[in-house]
């Protein structure tokens, strides 16, 4: 437990940064710096603590200047992050040609995508002068997690509610709980019947009316950072990646075929779709892909629709014309079958790229056989695979890939 909770985050934070090849330096040297990362490409490192949380204005990119931006976020990310080639043994027999958006390096103890989102929310947060955080997951939540950390790095103590089967048991330290615990959270657990009853909106105010009345002022995030605020993040995060494909060697006319992506909540997957869109990369011909994890695709067309496009000031076209989602659910939500866990292990040990397997694992899976199953689509085509991080949700499966890892790699020692 002392190793886990001192050593694991560096460790694995340094093991992935390693796997990235010299591609991923021509492309994030290649995109405008800010914050953390201007300050290191200068050697600046003395002004290096003064950047990290704090906030600065925000001036929303050209292409979306119609829309209701905020005006100013919370430094709390590395970014930009890289963009690589990506040999992963998947789809060779269509010729395809795989590259890789590393948001699993934003920070934040492996804070993925949530963190491009907590930057807007938490901005909010401060300047409102709230006391504490309020959000809501599964049981092993990256967002939580994610959430927990950067809200405690700003002062702030998190409160969470968390959907367990066995909400009358300890939830243990296996995951994401051991950071949740380690950072001081305070844990509120539901089942999933209660989840889905009494939904995770009304759950989260029931919440933060019981914190008012003990005299606290509780700022609310919605699950996985999902609302119009929190979908800046990748409104920004498009805008990131139209700086850094100039210097994508192989690309047909500067852009990418394909994007895919796991999709849980929706706000990264309204981000990404809209933010193509506007910016005129989906009509010079990149096609998005959205890989819903949990919900039908009819859910998360109207909940962008209904819920996201009309708190930033944008009502059509519709979603469903700039986005295809995906149905990637599979057996159900976080739970993995042998062929995901499977590809999971493939492409850690040939590529050195770790996949969770409640998003990304999952995504990366079903839009192969989603592919598979539309050769003439795909077929030596460019795939940029934006990667939402989420790899403490390993821990969590660690019996079940036991049973796909190979015998004999583990011998005692002769000394």
């Amino acid at each position: 437990r002392r190793w886990m909770a001192r050593g694991l985050p560096s460790l694995l934070s340094s093991a992935f940064a390693l796997t990235l090849p010299a591609e991923a330096l021509v492309t994030t040297l290649a995109a405008p710096r800010r914050g953390m990362a201007a300050l290191a490409a200068a050697g600046d490192t003395g002004a290096l603590a003064s950047t990290l949380l704090d906030t600065r204005p925000y001036t929303a990119p050209d292409w979306a200047e119609a829309l209701q931006a905020p005006n100013e976020r919370v430094e709390l990310g590395r970014l930009p992050t890289p963009i690589h080639k990506w040999p992963v043994p998947l789809l060779e027999d269509l010729g395809v040609q795989w590259w890789i958006k590393r948001d699993d390096l934003t920070g934040f103890e492996l804070g993925g995508n949530k963190v491009r989102k907590l930057e807007f929310l938490l901005a909010e947060a401060k300047a409102g002068g709230y006391d504490c955080v309020v959000t809501i997951g599964g049981i092993q939540s990256n967002h939580c997690r994610a959430t927990a950390a950067a809200a405690r790095m700003l002062g702030l103590p998190s409160y969470l509610i968390l959907r367990t089967s066995e909400p009358d048991k300890d939830p243990g330290l296996v995951g994401n709980l051991l950071f949740d615990r380690m950072l001081g959270a305070e844990i509120r657990t539901v089942t999933p019947e209660e989840y889905g009853r009494v939904g995770s909106a009304r759950l989260g105010e029931m919440l933060v009316e019981e914190l008012r009345g003990a005299g606290l002022k509780p700022y609310l995030i919605p699950v996985g950072g999902s609302n119009s605020l929190g979908t800046w993040g990748y409104l920004e995060g498009v805008r990131e990646l139209q700086t850094q494909m100039p210097a994508v060697q192989g690309l047909t006319d500067g852009r990418f075929d394909h994007v895919t992506f796991a999709c849980g909540s929706g706000g990264t997957a309204a981000g990404i779709g809209l933010g193509m869109h506007l910016s005129g990369l989906g009509q010079r011909g990149t096609k998005v892909h959205a890989v819903g994890v949990c919900d039908s695709p009819s859910y998360f067309y109207k909940f962008v629709d209904d819920e996201i496009l009309p708190g930033i000031g944008h009502s059509l076209p519709c979603s469903e014309s700039w986005l295809r989602v995906i149905q990637g659910r599979g057996r159900g939500y976080a739970v993995s079958t042998p062929e995901e866990l499977d590809i999971i292990k493939r492409v850690c040990e040939t590529t050195g790229v770790l996949l969770d397997p409640v998003y990304s694992g999952k995504a990366l899976y079903k839009f192969c056989e989603t592919a598979k199953g539309s050769p003439e689509e795909f077929a030596g085509k460019s795939i940029l695979f934006w990667h939402t991080g989420g790899g403490f949700g390993m821990y969590d499966k660690a019996e079940q890939l036991m049973t796909i890892l190979p015998e004999g790699k583990v011998k005692r020692m002769v000394v």
